[in-house]
């Protein structure tokens, strides 16, 4: 698999990267291995998870996983932190304490010394920017995180803080973003993106397929395998089973058909294949499901098609 420089730094990540949100929770250890063998194989490097999913079980079964599967020097180790599931719900923290106390239970839960890319999770409002890119600096300057990043920002923040790590010597750059990008939601090319590009950031997209719906597998219902059939990931994707996303779907497919791929390959690649894109997060159920993603590799969008897409999905 082709590796990418992620912004303007020196790390280097596999252009695909290997999602872990339902690990320890609807992915099990023997899936959870499968999968992360069929990436190493594939020539896949990085690694994503975060504190928050499944309240540290993603990160455990990485831990199981990282020596025994793979060597952890081959792959690129990324989490976040500043989210928490709390009485029920989401719990926001991006206190300069929290952040280090949670990256510091991630390393133990990983079994690591340090994490190649620590991400702050979320934007918040109660708590001074300045404080929250405090805890990157920290965590850099002592070793437990090579690279440092933001994840969901908007625009303004993306900029806001990049800015603020450059105006003095010593801060940390900051690396990367990792925002919601694909067909389905192209939002982040307004704003998100020309911020990255001025600032020199890498883009992870997340869910570039749409959260399984570009796949195509909800055209004709729900199918009871599916994230939109549990309790726990409905609302999540519900938003794109609508008129609109119906519309985009069925481009898509049409664009498999002629091209004989299926609609996760096209989808996949246009989104890797966006300008300033580094690497998207791929998560699957299943090892199938990955590898079926791993595909991409040899493939590239024709212009026409591309174009269609574009006016298809444009807002």
């Amino acid at each position: 698999m082709q590796q990418r420089r992620v912004g303007s730094t020196g790390l280097t990540v596999s252009r695909l990267g290997l999602g872990t949100m339902t690990w320890g929770r609807d992915t099990d250890e023997h899936e959870a291995r499968d999968q992360l063998i069929a990436f190493a194989e594939a020539g896949g490097t990085l690694v994503d998870t975060a504190a928050g999913y499944g309240n540290g079980a993603s990160e455990e079964l990485i831990g199981s996983l990282i020596g025994d599967v793979v060597a952890r020097d081959e792959v690129v180790l990324a989490t976040k932190a500043g989210i928490s599931a709390r009485h029920g719900g989401r719990s926001y923290d991006t206190s300069r304490g929290h952040l280090l106390t949670t990256l510091d239970a991630s390393l133990r839960r990983l079994g690591a010394e340090h994490v190649d890319l620590w991400q702050v999770h979320i934007w918040s409002d109660d708590v001074p920017l300045e404080e929250t890119l405090a805890a990157l600096d920290r965590a850099v300057t002592t070793g437990r995180a090579s690279y440092v990043g933001v994840s969901n920002y908007a625009g303004w923040q993306t900029a806001r803080a990049a800015t603020w790590q450059r105006a003095v010597p010593g801060r940390t750059p900051l690396a990367s973003t990792q925002v919601e990008y694909s067909l389905l939601n192209r939002g982040v090319e307004q704003e998100v993106l020309p911020a990255a590009a001025a600032c020199g950031l890498g883009v992870l997209p997340w869910s570039p397929l749409g959260r399984g719906v570009l796949t195509g597998k909800y055209r004709t219902g729900t199918p009871s395998d599916s994230r939109a059939a549990t309790s726990h990931f409905a609302n999540f994707v519900n938003p794109y089973l609508d008129e609109r996303g119906a519309g985009i779907v069925e481009a898509v497919a049409r664009a498999a058909e002629g091209l004989g791929w299926s609609a996760l390959e096209v989808a996949l690649t246009w989104v890797r294949d966006r300008p300033g894109v580094t690497a998207p997060i791929v998560g699957a159920r299943t090892a199938a499901q990955l590898r079926g993603a791993l595909g991409v590799e040899e493939l590239q969008l024709p212009p026409e098609i591309i174009a269609a897409l574009d006016d298809v999905s444009s807002d």
